[in-house]
């Protein structure tokens, strides 16, 4: 009798195991007191799949239990949530976001090009600058960085190193979108490259896929970007055309 407890107890763990990694479609919706919570980003950080919120912040994406799915948006605290057994209730899924408040005084400011922290000696002149996820994951993955410990091989191991470097990925693509909103604006992509004003986000989270644009884009050669957008954009519409029939 207790032999075979146990083996029912070990099939019926494995059941249980199995169906937590298959992968099921999460329905929520994103709130927020500040504005309308459309076009919010929804990402995956294991899969990688991105998906957005719609004019109501409802969204739904493919995940599976111990996913951690990222919210992102311009002038919001990126929120990371670790997926639980009992986010795949019954009930909506919902996440609520906090603005950026950045309340200042008036104030003037100078640039000075020629006072920085390499003119100031602050740090060598030919040392790389890293972003703040690049600086994560170089130190995690990194026995130079750790000489004396044994972080990097334990961060691999227990997929610390791989995860920062998805979150790494994330961020230069959050980088690349900021480029091209501060270059583009709406009117360019609704009038210019005919992209239907619904499917504008959408298409800016396409073009920053594309390695060879954001190789253009990172280069500031503006006739360049300005053209290959426009390839991008044709392809985008016959997608999108293929989508709606």
């Amino acid at each position: 009798m207790g032999k075979f407890s146990c083996v029912f107890f070990v099939l019926f763990a494995a059941a249980a195991l199995a169906q937590t990694a298959i992968p099921r479609k999460l329905s929520g919706k994103v709130r927020t007191d500040f504005g309308t919570p459309e076009g919010f980003y929804v990402i995956n950080l294991k899969t990688e799949q991105a998906e957005m919120t719609d004019d109501g912040g409802y969204f739904s994406v493919l995940a599976t239990v111990g996913d951690t799915l990222l919210f992102s948006a311009a002038q919001f605290r990126g929120t990371r949530i670790v997926l639980t057994v009992d986010d795949f209730g019954e009930k909506l899924f919902s996440v609520q976001m906090e603005p950026i408040m950045n309340q200042l005084n008036e104030v003037v400011i100078r640039r000075y090009n020629n006072i920085n922290a390499v003119s100031l000696g602050i740090i060598p002149s030919n040392q790389k600058s890293y972003t703040a996820a690049e600086r994560k994951y170089a130190t995690a993955s990194s026995g130079r960085l750790n000489p004396m410990g044994l972080d990097p091989v334990l961060n691999f191991i227990s997929g610390r190193t791989a995860m920062l470097k998805k979150e790494l990925v994330v961020e230069r693509k959050e980088t690349y979108l900021a480029m091209l909103d501060n270059i583009f604006d709406e009117n360019h992509f609704v009038n210019k490259l005919n992209i239907p004003l619904a499917y504008v986000k959408g298409f800016e989270y396409y073009a920053v896929e594309n390695e060879k644009f954001t190789k253009i884009l990172s280069s500031k050669n503006l006739i360049s970007t300005e053209f290959l957008l426009a390839e991008l954009a044709t392809k985008y519409n016959e997608i999108i055309a293929c989508e709606n029939e």
